[in-house]
């Protein structure tokens, strides 16, 4: 079982797509690491982890808090979880990648391409450059209680793509129930969202960025997303009509299409 260390806390990650082995150097095409949003376990990248890999290098960690990563019971700030990203990349023997955030994982990557030298491109889904932006509180559940987990998925997915694809919807609840953070891990990743403001330093983030936004999300508003998307120098912003929160789960198809042509057109950049 791979594992990073950042100080005393412990973090798992998986590999995939490349030659070697994690931390052990070789040849290895280029790199996507992705960020998960605030609770949820590496299992939330499933739909692209396994599209890319192969063509690129995929590297998929369960933050501090979440899963097989341990739980420290100190609030994070953002600069401790950009840490937490360096030390897996670190591990992996990874210079620099293609980041690819969710939420919280959004704002994490937004930091590490600000202050960093670690992000080649940023592909954003349901992010926003400031903390009141996000009503992260209507996503939590405890991995324990399935019902409240169920529940907590109506703010996150669109009610017509619970309708149409229950059996995922059902996935989702045991990945969650399987991988998702417990409340103290919970209250340690959100901390790091308090008082964050980056409207204003966005102009330093000068990497190519996407930034994908369900129309219909209940978490983080489309226009928060907008505003992001138009404060970056180089950032592009892709609605996604009628979806959720999780629109790259909804819309994998689509955003696995966009995703794969951006990161093959600033390959090598």
């Amino acid at each position: 079982m791979p594992t990073a260390s950042n100080g005393s806390v412990s973090l798992y990650y998986e590999v995939d797509g490349g030659a070697g082995e994690p931390g052990g150097g070789g040849d290895h095409p280029e790199t996507v690491a992705f960020v998960t949003e605030a609770g949820l376990g590496g299992w939330s990248w499933g739909w692209q982890y396994e599209h890319l890999a192969g063509p690129f290098r995929t590297v998929v960690w369960d933050p501090r808090g979440t899963g097989r990563s341990d739980a420290p019971s100190e609030p994070a700030d953002l600069e401790t979880l950009v840490s937490d990203l360096e030390a897996v990349l670190r591990d992996c023997g990874v210079r620099n990648a293609h980041l690819v955030g969710a939420g919280l994982g959004g704002a994490v990557a937004l930091e590490a391409a600000r202050t960093t030298n670690r992000a080649k491109t940023l592909t954003l889904f349901g992010a926003a450059p400031r903390a009141g932006a996000f009503d992260l509180e209507a996503l939590y559940a405890p991995p324990d209680d399935r019902e409240a987990l169920r529940e907590s998925l109506e703010s996150a997915l669109s009610p017509e793509f619970r309708a149409e694809q229950p059996e995922v919807v059902d996935g989702i609840v045991d990945w969650r129930a399987d991988g998702d953070a417990l409340p103290e891990g919970w209250e340690t990743q959100v901390a790091a969202l308090e008082g964050w403001d980056a409207r204003r330093r966005l102009v330093e983030v000068t990497q190519p960025s996407l930034v994908f936004h369900g129309t219909a999300d209940e978490i983080v508003p489309a226009e928060a997303g907008r505003e992001l998307a138009f404060g970056l120098p180089r950032g592009e912003f892709v609605p996604l009509e009628g979806a959720g929160h999780l629109c790259f789960v909804e819309r994998s198809r689509a955003v696995n299409d966009r995703l794969f042509g951006f990161l093959e057109e600033h390959a090598g950049d």
